[in-house]
């Protein structure tokens, strides 16, 4: 299983929260063959680190030596993906939710994450609490 996941299960995953579920974080660390940190998620962290966001502890650098530490891969935006988004019915209006929703989709990877809105897309998805 190749896993994505979602900037807040990222941000679980490398806090140690308790939001993250034993079986997801088993998942994370010795279950998956691949986990993926998409370049969505650190475009994300950078814009709302630098808009101060109280939910967002550090910084795009800070979230990738984390990610490297942690042994995760990185997954490019590149324009397969942007032709799924294009496809995709409007269940969300979050443009990064979308484009991790299309990524997964066209890399036929795991989305790991507590949006519920993702179900309605078909992709495949693990909910991180379990």
């Amino acid at each position: 299983m190749r896993l994505l996941l979602d900037t807040h299960v990222f941000l679980w995953a490398i806090t140690d929260d308790a939001r993250l579920g034993p079986h997801s974080r088993q998942l994370i660390t010795q279950e998956a063959d691949s986990v993926l940190l998409s370049h969505v998620a650190i475009w994300e962290i950078a814009i709302k680190h630098a808009l101060a966001r109280s939910d967002m502890p550090l910084s795009a650098a800070q979230a990738i030596a984390w990610a490297q530490e942690c042994g995760f891969d990185f997954l490019p935006l590149d324009l397969p993906h942007l032709l799924t988004l294009e496809q995709l019915p409007h269940h969300h209006r979050d443009p990064f939710d979308r484009l991790l929703v299309a990524q997964s989709i066209r890399e036929s990877l795991t989305l790991l994450s507590g949006d519920g809105a993702f179900a309605a897309y078909g992709c495949s998805l693990q909910n991180p609490r379990h």
